[in-house]
């Protein structure tokens, strides 16, 4: 008898970023909380994730190893943007100066007036300030939180065993 780790792997490996995801684009769209820069390079590891995991669901039960694979460059992925998360919360902390000043998009082209008109129209987004917090943890924190959870989580179930115990 196989084990279902691997299918739960696999499924983890999706909803985890679809999630996260899902989350982010609520929150910016429906809450007009806007992300900065540092924001959308926690996505893009998301996103990332969710096309390797869908890969993960899809083939795990076909070809099993396919789709351990899959959801094992899923996890690092989502990893990935924990720590971009981390660091991220760091720097609403104050814990230590982010890497990039946060300027609102401006378009690259048309005239000085369209360029101004689309710079005031777009709200002025800090990275060094979470807009959102619940007891008292930013929105990169929770990112950097449930992400190394749920990475570890993958990992943890990709390496169990057919008898269904972790290996050492």
């Amino acid at each position: 008898m196989t084990s279902r780790a691997p299918r739960i792997a696999a499924w983890l490996a999706f909803l985890l970023p679809a999630s996260l995801l899902g989350g982010a684009l609520i929150s910016q769209y429906v809450f007009g909380l806007y992300p900065c820069e540092m924001c959308y390079w926690q996505r893009w590891p998301h996103w990332a994730a969710l096309a390797l995991g869908g890969i993960a669901v899809l083939s795990v039960k076909r070809v099993e190893g396919l789709g351990v694979a899959m959801a094992s460059l899923a996890a690092i992925a989502i990893a990935v943007s924990g720590l971009i998360g981390g660091f991220h919360a760091g720097v609403e902390y104050g814990w230590w100066e982010g890497l990039t000043r946060c300027a609102t998009a401006a378009p690259v082209g048309g005239s000085t007036e369209d360029v101004l008109n689309s710079i005031m129209a777009n709200p002025l987004v800090r990275c060094d300030t979470a807009p959102w917090s619940l007891f008292g943890i930013s929105l990169a924190g929770y990112n950097f939180l449930l992400s190394l959870a749920g990475a570890s989580a993958i990992y943890l179930l990709l390496r169990r065993r057919k008898t269904g115990t972790i290996a050492a």
